[in-house]
């Protein structure tokens, strides 16, 4: 006797009396017929076999399959939602003359992406897997976007922060005659990766959502607002922790406006998914991150805007919302997997969508039929 692998996942039988239960269904056909007569066996009499029962998946195994991301990707989360948001904040610096804050947010976005690109290549297990990822463009995947916009980005951060180095060591880095093209490019560079800072920051979002894990599915409308937010606000918090107050008033103001922007879209997305894949963000260790998140949030907004012309509550303030940020990135991510490991976050928003079809009277179709 040979098993399969498939075998595991079988539950344990029991065995059955067979010629037993075919002697009394035929007892029972008989004394239906006598005493019944006609149409005693029309159906109408038949009692169930089995009881009422709720359905959960085949052999209990989930419906969906859950991404084998764990907080590598949580943290490249993160870390490129401060990469863009720094970079799109240091393109303002650069713009109004706040050279302090242009320094500070440049070093940022640069250190935060290559962070964030080590997290990438640990969790896809050998570096050149990220290189296979840009052998191709493929415009309907997110992915392959996103590894061609990490790219581009990086190569803009690099050299703008490559010029703010130069310049902190007095001109000794070893550059030679590429040191005046280094400063020919540095302003397109900085402009450069400031313009590709904000989809950096937020195309994790709709890579997310494209996937068929129900909590990130769900909210594929609300969920770029949410990581723009985030990223805002973390960005904002870092210039505050980095950067002398007297040129941190961009910072400040981006800090309030993602901290308020990450809330409300936060509470439209629960408000608009089904119950069953809004749980998971409300309940549990993810529940409890995002709860976190939003305290961090906003004690962060108010120290910004009591107490950040002051240094040292400036750096609390600007620490607390990296925490926030920190915490909405890791809590969605726990969440989307959260979702697919119980099959009432798939049937039940399935069988509302469906009702509400057939409500609409949209029926007869690949999807709906009449009910």
């Amino acid at each position: 006797m040979t098993l399969s692998e498939f075998d595991s996942y079988r539950p344990p039988e029991t065995r059955r009396r067979r010629r037993s239960v075919l002697r009394a269904a035929r007892v029972g056909i008989g004394r239906g017929r006598r005493r019944g007569g006609a149409g005693a066996n029309d159906g109408s009499r038949e009692m169930p076999v089995v009881e009422d029962v709720e359905f959960t998946s085949y052999y209990g195994r989930p419906i969906v399959k859950p991404p084998p991301w764990g907080h590598e990707i949580a943290a490249y989360l993160f870390l490129g939602g401060l990469a863009g948001g720094s970079a799109l904040l240091g393109l303002g610096a650069q713009v109004t003359g706040r050279d302090s804050l242009r320094r500070s947010t440049r070093l940022t976005a640069l250190g935060a992406a290559g962070v964030g690109v080590v997290f990438l290549v640990a969790d896809l297990g050998r570096p050149e897997r990220f290189l296979h990822m840009m052998r191709t463009v493929k415009i309907t995947s997110p992915m392959s976007l996103g590894s061609w916009l990490l790219g581009a980005f990086s190569t803009g951060a690099g050299l703008a922060a490559a010029a703010e180095v130069d310049r902190l060591t007095g001109r000794r880095l070893p550059l030679g005659p590429l040191r005046a093209a280094l400063r020919a490019v540095e302003a397109p560079a900085g402009a450069g990766a400031g313009l590709l800072g904000a989809p950096l920051a937020v195309y994790t979002a709709v890579l997310l959502s494209d996937t068929s894990v129900p909590t990130w599915n769900a909210a594929r409308r609300t969920l770029p607002f949410v990581f723009a937010g985030s990223a805002g606000l973390a960005a904002g918090g870092m210039a505050m922790v980095t950067t002398p107050t007297a040129q941190t008033r961009p910072a400040r103001v981006l800090a309030v406006l993602g901290v308020t922007g990450e809330i409300l879209a936060m509470r439209v997305l629960e408000r608009t998914v089904h119950p069953a894949e809004a749980e998971p963000l409300e309940h549990g260790p993810a529940g409890r991150k995002l709860r976190w998140a939003e305290r961090l949030a906003v004690a962060g907004a108010c120290g910004t805007v009591l107490g950040g012309s002051n240094r040292i509550a400036a750096a609390v303030s600007g620490a607390a919302l990296l925490g926030a940020s920190a915490l909405t990135r890791f809590g969605v991510l726990e969440a989307g997997i959260e979702s697919t490991k119980d099959p009432r976050h798939v049937i039940e928003p399935q069988k509302a969508r469906l009702a509400a079809r057939r409500a609409a009277g949209i029926t007869h179709d690949s999807i709906t039929t009449a009910g």
